[in-house]
């Protein structure tokens, strides 16, 4: 069987996307291969394919439980016979999939990093003819990624200890240069080909919001996308708690997750996020890595992550399957100093030296800086994303909260006097550098107990800044782009800029959102009713083989079926998704339903 046929066998499809074709010529001929390729791009099908077509063992290296047994199922819908070993299992049903891969019952084999130079597994892996070795999320051997694994400094020991090298192949959604370096280096490819798709997904809608009451905001949201379904990251599992508590309250189907709760409460609850029993998951990034749910129509962050990867990859589950999808993060000043205690009580890598240590740190805090000025930019937010993965050709957007919007110049020169001069006399008045907040407290006339004691309302600017808590750190956010404040630790100070406008002699100017624009719709001929009937028949069959509705069909390809309506099994094959094992497992019924809904 040739690579097309097999494309088309397995996978129903009947070209590659970009980048998918290259990766797999590499890996059928042997050669190690590196693929950063974003969400959705394929890139399980650059590593799946070639697995088919090699004679014995493709090992795959996975980071999670849950995307070990997604993948394993997805695999059997097609077709494709695959297993996986992982810590749920007894030693029993191990040893069979163990025992079934090496007498060739079994292509495909996930297993955790961990596990590789196990003295039972890699014996038996020595034994076996393993032609290539798949490292999936291959960001995670870099202690500069935002995911680092210490396990998966073991994957190059393995492959040196097999009788004979196989081929490599890398892949990861997110690498910046410097994390790319070290996945060639700590994997130890050899001469591979290294394959960039590109970062931009331009089904993905970017909106970062400023709502004065996040909770009023996210039930406005989620209202507007009762009937789909979608995730709300949380930076903590006390506002995981609280905002599940939100949305059940709310009467909406709602789970949650983080690492505070059970193992088997946090399977269960995956479980029905992943088969639609509940349409909203609310979760902390541990909910991360592995939710291979291609039916995710949005992702709103309630709270600001520590890094623009985490951002990417978590935003990045919306819209798998190529459908529209929102990405929204809900910002506030706050979310600075959660994102900073994170930081610094987060737990240090023990095989990291004090050097590497403080490097690390001072990395950390560059990506926060970058993460607030994402929040922050009044420009395109597409191109701010494109521009720190290094990509320096920008799209014009067209699909983002900033693009979208239609903006006016305000002067704010007043206010930001006002601001500079509260920051001046705060510092004369305390002796150290005031933060953000205090400087608010000052502004709007607090009475705060502690500001009281230390006499600040007694400062010339203490009440001078009657407006919302929000907008004068809206203020300051600019103050702070345009480099008239800048905020080390948290800590304002003027920069030599700042004493232009003091002194009158420079204007500040706030670019503002004055009216929202209507977003472009998807357009395609699709029946909504039929697609209903098709949707309800996919919940029934996958309910039937116990697997996730997307396993069966995705969203797009209901989309496609519902509005190409195929007659017969041929018109049917040409539906993208839909190989020759589906169309055996399912073609029958679903054209049985276009058939009677037609006559309807």
């Amino acid at each position: 069987m040739d690579k097309l046929t097999a494309l088309k066998t397995y996978f129903g499809h009947s070209a590659f996307r970009p980048g998918q074709e290259k990766m797999v010529d590499a890996l059928l001929a042997g050669r190690d291969a590196l693929g950063v390729m974003p969400t959705g791009a394929g890139k399980s099908v650059c590593y799946q394919l070639p697995a088919m077509l090699l004679p014995g063992v493709t090992i795959v290296v996975s980071p999670l439980i849950s995307l070990m047994q997604d993948q394993v199922a997805a695999l059997e819908q097609s077709g494709l016979p695959a297993a996986c070993i992982n810590s749920t299992q007894s030693l029993e049903e191990q040893m069979e999939a163990l025992n079934g891969t090496r007498l060739g019952y079994y292509k495909i084999l996930y297993v955790a990093p961990e596990r590789l130079l196990a003295r039972g597994f890699s014996a038996a892996c020595r034994k076996m003819d393993i032609s290539l070795v798949v490292v999936d999320e291959a960001h995670c051997v870099s202690q500069w990624g935002q995911d680092f694994r210490p396990g998966y400094l073991d994957i190059a020991a393995f492959v040196r200890q097999l009788p004979r090298r196989p081929a490599v192949g890398a892949f990861t959604a997110t690498a910046t240069q410097q994390v790319k370096e070290d996945i060639l280096r700590l994997l130890a490819l050899q001469n591979p080909l290294q394959v960039t798709t590109g970062f931009n997904r331009p089904n993905l809608y970017f909106e970062v919001a400023r709502p004065p009451g996040k909770d009023a905001y996210l039930m406005e949201q989620l209202g507007k996308r009762r009937d789909q379904s979608g995730i709300v990251y949380c930076s903590t599992r006390r506002n995981v708690e609280s905002v599940y508590e939100l949305l059940q309250a709310a009467g909406l189907p709602v789970a949650r997750y983080h690492a505070g709760l059970p193992d088997w409460e946090r399977r269960e609850n995956q479980q029905d996020f992943i088969h639609d029993r509940a349409r909203i998951m609310v979760a902390t990034n541990a909910f991360g890595m592995g939710i291979d749910k291609s039916n995710v129509n949005y992702v709103i962050h309630y709270n600001m992550p520590l890094d623009l990867e985490s951002y990417y990859q978590e935003a990045g589950r919306a819209g798998r399957d190529g459908s529209p999808a929102d990405c929204i993060l809900l910002y506030s000043a706050e979310d600075v100093n959660i994102a900073r205690f994170l930081l610094e009580h987060s737990e240090d890598n023990e095989r990291l030296t004090a050097l590497e240590r403080f490097q690390v740190n001072r990395r950390d805090k560059q990506r926060l800086a970058w993460m607030v000025d994402y929040c922050k930019t009044s420009s395109c937010l597409r191109s701010f994303m494109l521009s720190y993965f290094g990509e320096t050709e920008m799209p014009l957007c067209e699909n983002c909260g900033n693009c979208l919007g239609d903006y006016n110049e305000v002067d704010i020169t007043v206010q930001a006097q006002k601001i500079l001069s509260c920051v001046v006399r705060a510092e004369r008045h305390l002796g150290c550098q005031p933060g953000r907040s205090r400087c608010v407290q000052i502004l709007r006339g607090s009475r705060d107990s502690q500001l009281l004691e230390q006499r600040l309302d007694t400062l010339s600017t203490y009440g001078i800044l009657d407006e919302p808590e929000q907008q004068i750190y809206a203020y300051l956010a600019v103050l702070e782009a345009q480099g008239y404040l800048s905020a080390a630790q948290g800590e304002l100070a003027l920069t030599s800029a700042a004493w232009q406008v003091l002194r009158g002699r420079a204007r500040v100017m706030m670019r503002q959102r004055r009216v929202r624009l209507l977003r472009k719709k998807a357009a395609g001929p699709v029946d909504p009713a039929l697609y209903e009937v098709l949707r309800q028949l996919r919940m029934g069959l996958a309910r039937q083989a116990g697997v996730p509705g997307y396993a069966v069909f995705s969203d797009a390809a209901l989309r496609e079926i519902s509005a190409t309506r195929p007659r017969s099994e041929e018109e049917f094959l040409q539906i993208s998704g839909v190989g020759e094992a589906k169309l055996r497992r399912y073609g029958a019924a679903f054209l049985k339903a276009i058939e009677e809904y037609t006559k309807k």
